[in-house]
Parts: C-alpha cells; structure tokens; sequence
C-alpha cells in the first residue's frame, strides 16, 4: 500500500489508522486479545474510568532504520511504569509479554504508516488501561480494557530542536503531595491543562511546575521532564515522588554518564539554583528533547546559553538518543526490540 502523508509535517495529532489491539479483563484474568478496526471504545456509561479517573496509558514510539526495519525503544519499561501506574489505582496488571505483544501487532498491522528513515518522524503509540463495568460507587472496577492504537507523528514542539521559553506556574500544581504524580493517570494532565492554556497564551511553550509542598523546587516542564546542564560537566535532573518517572529521562542519565562522561544525578532542583545551568531542556517520549532557552519566574528570567542556539551538551545527547533509536548509534543491551523479532 502507498500511504500519501506529508511525513516531514505531521506534527503531533491523532489518527485513525486501520487496527488497533484490545483486551478485556473479566472474572479475574486477562482474554487474548485481538486487532480490530472499531476506532471506538464501547463501554458502560457508568463506567469507574469515566466517573472516578480510573485509568492510565503509556506513550511509546516505532522507528524506520536506514536499512527499512522497523523497531521500539525499551518497551519494557512501557510495560513496568504501566504496571506501576495501575497498581496505584487498583487495576489488574498487564503482564509485560503481553504489552510488548500487543505494541508489536499494532505496529505490523499499521506498518505502512511507519514514517520514512529521514523524515524525522515516528510512530506514536497508545497503551490505554481502564475501569470499566456498570458500577456507580467509588470503588474499583471490576472488569478493564487494554488498548493500544497508535498514528504517525512529528515534532511534539513546533520548529523542532530549537530552544523554547518556560514560565513558571506559581498559581497551580500538577500534582498532590503524595498523590499520583508518579504514575502515568489522565487526572494529572487535566489538572496541568489551565497552567498550559495560560502559559501559551502568553507566548510560552508551556508551563514549569514545582513542588507541591514548599513551592520552591522544579519538577515537571509541562508533560516532560526537566534537566539541567552545569558549567562543572554535570547531568541534574529533580527527583520527587510526584514526578512521572521519564524514560527518555533515565536513558539520559545513562546516556550523559557513560557515553558522554558526564557526572550525572537526580537531586533537588531548586529554583534559586537555576543560575547554575549553562544548558537546560525537557525530556520525554514525546518531545523527546525540547531544549529550554529561556525561564521566567516573575519578574526573574534566567537564560540557558542562548534563546535562539541549542546548547553543545544539549545538541550531542539529542544526536546520541536520536541515533539509538533510528539505528544509527548503538545501543546500550536490552534497550531495542525489533518489530520482526
């Protein structure tokens, strides 16, 4: 089949491609699940997912390879943050053979919409976990779907590898203290959506948040994770129980240990501290890197070497991770999964 899309300007949007994968969850155990070409989810109007937020997903990417094959980026760490993202809300597990399964049919169900190698763009999937099941209390549900779909995408930020402007939100919290910031659940992005609204009606790319006990540490930049570059050669990025936590950005902090010899932690990133960063960006799935340029936090505006350049250290773990998962850079062991394997 010949798909006609414009692979170099996607962007970052859903649609509807011919097969997804679904699995129910009844008396106790998983079905086998199946691919299907219904685009619509058939549930109960009552279901605990719609009234009480009992759900959570998981975001993950196929590459094209120069030589044509196709392939996912630690897959298995999908499969664990899914686990622990419903073990916090009372759902069954899916067991990580079964999620890489299900992310593998989607992909060879849809493998013409896998994007070109070159054209910078990727598939997109979707893990979906959710209550289902005709109860009105508050209380878990006793059957669930698991879904995954996906749709090829762009740049997650307009204009690509380009420094972004932050503000930061003083007003609201993504996340509780002791809450569920650290799992992967709907409630929190629709607890950050007024913060974004108002950051990019201001110009901003999106909002920072910090943490919600003292209001004086960085957490999450919007959906993504932050992380700093030192003058001294260092790797930082916050650590908190109420940040999700990133697999793009613990490949990071692989990655800037060992192959770019940095020294690399997770510590407290205090605002105050933000001076201290000759580099800084955001990380995650989908923005992959966003590379910040510019921080305000009132009438206080901190710079991370240039509001129009990528940074040296920002642009070389860009090409690192890029390259693994295209194929072009090696990978560390266990970190790809071939789609034909």
């Amino acid at each position: 089949m010949t798909i006609e899309l414009d692979w170099e300007n996607l962007g970052f949007n859903y649609m509807n491609l011919p097969l997804r994968y679904i699995a129910h969850y009844k008396g106790g155990k998983w079905n086998a699940g199946e691919l299907t070409s219904d685009h619509q989810l058939h549930i109960s109007e009552s279901s605990p997912a719609l009234h009480y937020g009992q759900q959570g997903f998981e975001g993950l990417k196929a590459y094209r390879t120069k030589e044509g094959t196709i392939q996912l980026f630690r897959p298995d760490q999908n499969a664990l943050r899914l686990q622990k993202t419903a073990r916090r809300l009372c759902m069954p597990e899916v067991p990580t053979e079964m999620f890489i399964d299900a992310v593998k049919q989607v992909v060879k169900a849809n493998e013409d919409f896998v994007p070109p190698y070159g054209t910078g763009a990727t598939l997109y999937l979707r893990p979906l976990l959710i209550g289902v099941g005709d109860i009105i209390g508050v209380r878990p549900a006793e059957e669930y779907l698991f879904t995954v779909f996906a749709m090829p995408v762009g740049s997650y930020f307009k204009g690509g590898l380009a420094p972004s402007s932050f503000v930061i939100s003083r007003d609201y919290d993504r996340a509780a203290p002791l809450g569920t910031g650290g799992a992967k659940v709907g409630g929190n992005y629709a607890a950050s959506l007024q913060a974004e609204v108002g950051a990019k009606k201001a110009g901003y790319a999106d909002a920072i948040y910090l943490d919600p006990t003292t209001h004086t540490k960085i957490e999450e930049v919007g959906a993504a994770n932050f992380f700093g570059i030192t003058k001294e050669g260092e790797f930082i990025t916050p650590l908190s129980p109420s940040i999700l936590p990133s697999i793009t950005k613990y490949s990071l902090l692989y990655l800037a240990e060992h192959r770019l010899g940095l020294k690399a932690q997770e510590t407290d990133v205090l605002v105050t501290d933000l001076e201290r960063f000759v580099e800084a960006g955001a990380c995650g799935t989908a923005a992959v890197i966003s590379p910040i340029g510019r921080i305000d936090d009132g009438d206080r505006t901190y710079i991370f070497h240039s509001e129009t350049e990528v940074g040296p250290t920002v642009k070389r773990l860009y090409e690192e991770l890029v390259g693994i998962q295209f194929g072009e850079v090696e990978a560390p062991e266990g970190w790809i999964v071939k789609i034909d394997e």
